[in-house]
């Protein structure tokens, strides 16, 4: 099965990316997924099920330890070929 996760964190700040968006964004850029397509306002990333569920405990723990105040993230389940 593959997923694709879409998640954010705050507190945002406009002028300067803070420690939880860095380390939720390194997380997801050091996982063994593939599509990932980090950016200001969302982030992406695709792979399989349990290469997702992984990083998704990782980004939450890491980036909450970090100083996010939220974690807002959707997880679907995507066919094979869908991109």
């Amino acid at each position: 099965m593959r997923l694709r996760v879409e998640f954010t964190t705050e507190p945002f700040d406009l002028d300067e990316a803070p420690e939880h968006a860095v380390v939720a964004r390194d997380v997801i850029q050091a996982a063994e997924l593939d599509a990932v397509d980090v950016g200001p306002f969302g982030n992406t990333a695709e792979g399989g099920a349990d290469a997702v569920l992984t990083a998704v405990d990782a980004l939450l723990r890491r980036s909450l330890a970090a100083g996010a105040t939220r974690v807002s993230l959707q997880v679907n389940v995507i066919g094979e070929g869908e991109r």
